[in-house]
Order: C-alpha cells, then sequence, then structure tokens
C-alpha cells in the first residue's frame, strides 16, 4: 500500500483541511488518491459525513462517498464510545478491510479520527490503526500555546510505533493569534527539519483546500520523492 495517515495532535486541529489540501494537490500532479475516512463520528443525518465529503471532493469525486466513509456514527465522540452508544459493534478488523480494499491502485490518503492516540475502534486507538496500515504519518498540530508540547509528544508516540513522520503541519485555529510566537521555527529547531504551516482560514469558506494545496508543495515533493518534509 502507497499512501500516508493524517492524524492530529487533537481533535478540532485541523486534520480535514490539511487532508483535502494534500488529496487536491497529488491529484494535480496526475495521482489517482483514493480518500479515506474509515469513520466519522457527529454526523447529521440531514448533511451526511462533511469530512468525507470534502475529503472526496477534493481527492477528484471519482469514488462513491461509501468508500470514501463506510461507517458513519452520530455522537460528537470518540468512535469508539460513539459506537458502543449507538450499539454499534466497531473493531479494527472493519477498518482494516475498508482501507484495503483497491489499495494497490494509487495512493492512499487515510484521515484518523481525533488525535493519535484517541480511540477509534473497540479497543484500539488511531495509532493501532496507523501501525497496522505501516503508512508514513503526517501530524497536525493547531498553531497556539502549547502546541510545541502537544506535537513533540504525538512524534514520540508516532515512533514508538515504528512509523515514520512524513511530515509536520501547523493550522492556525484562530486569526492573529500568534501571541509573537513561532512556533514552526522552535519545533524545526527542535525536530531537525522543516515544519509546514497553514494561515488562519474562516471556516465557513468552501473548498479552502484549492488555494491550501499551493501552500503544500514541499510536502507533496517529499511524499512523492519518499523522503521527509
Amino acid at each position: 500500500m502507497r499512501g500516508l495517515f493524517v492524524t492530529g495532535t487533537d481533535t478540532g486541529v485541523g486534520k480535514t483541511r490539511v487532508a483535502t489540501a494534500l488529496a487536491h494537490a497529488l491529484s494535480l500532479r496526475g495521482m489517482r488518491v483514493r480518500a479515506r475516512k474509515p469513520v466519522e463520528s457527529g454526523v447529521d443525518a440531514r448533511t451526511g459525513p462533511l469530512d468525507a465529503q470534502a475529503l472526496r471532493e477534493a481527492a477528484g469525486a471519482h469514488e462513491p462517498l461509501d468508500r470514501v466513509c463506510p461507517l458513519r456514527l452520530r455522537a460528537p465522540l470518540s468512535p469508539e464510545r460513539a459506537a458502543r452508544l449507538e450499539g454499534v459493534q466497531l473493531d479494527l478488523d472493519d477498518l482494516l478491510a475498508s482501507l484495503r480494499a483497491d489499495a494497490d491502485d494509487g495512493f492512499v490518503l487515510v484521515e484518523g479520527a481525533g488525535g493519535f492516540l484517541s480511540p477509534i475502534a473497540r479497543g484500539a486507538l488511531n495509532a493501532d490503526l496507523a501501525q497496522a496500515l505501516a503508512l508514513p504519518v503526517l501530524v497536525v498540530a493547531a498553531d497556539r500555546l502549547g502546541t510545541l508540547n502537544h506535537t513533540l509528544l504525538t512524534i514520540e508516540a508516532v515512533r514508538a510505533r515504528g512509523l515514520a513522520v512524513a511530515a509536520v503541519v501547523l493550522n492556525a485555529p484562530v486569526a492573529g493569534d500568534t501571541r509573537e510566537m513561532d512556533n514552526a521555527g522552535e519545533l524545526a529547531r527542535w525536530l531537525g527539519r522543516p515544519v509546514a504551516s497553514l494561515p488562519h482560514c474562516d471556516a465557513a469558506v468552501p473548498a479552502a483546500w484549492r488555494d491550501d494545496a499551493s501552500r503544500l508543495v514541499a510536502v507533496v515533493d517529499a511524499l512523492l520523492d519518499g523522503g521527509p518534509a
């Protein structure tokens, strides 16, 4: 399987924003991107799985939504907890089976649910899913106070699973919330590698991934070359 596992330091840090930008950027390079959100919680039956819909569109909308996101849960909680509340049996093997279908054809871009050590299935964490897939991991973090600790902890957890850190991307959740910080520069110093960053974007802006794709050129180049960004 050729691909990438996109995880975060927490929930709501911008995983979908980064994953959609990467899906679009890879598609522009002629890659057949198989975007996957194996399970999405907090899904409103009236709107459907919004993260998965964005991933599908950014990847070129060449696959049905049920293939992109086969499992949807109502409660805005960890998938493990949400499934338990709905009486749904959600096992790691179920997620792996959906991800490995047609995995040999194209670039598989998997977006996890919540942070790297968040529960994603019965008795399983996002980390277990990433480890079973053996894909390089891209870590998304919110560009705010405290992110140095959260990001370094997450990277340590990824490496402890024997997985490669493909890249680190910071996403600014609040406009102008810099507080004289330079998280990208500080993380680059600690990690000994460049750290990409995305500026604040209004959540109401549709298809922001079209602009964000150009901001992640170095990350995409590194992914296609097989090295760290």
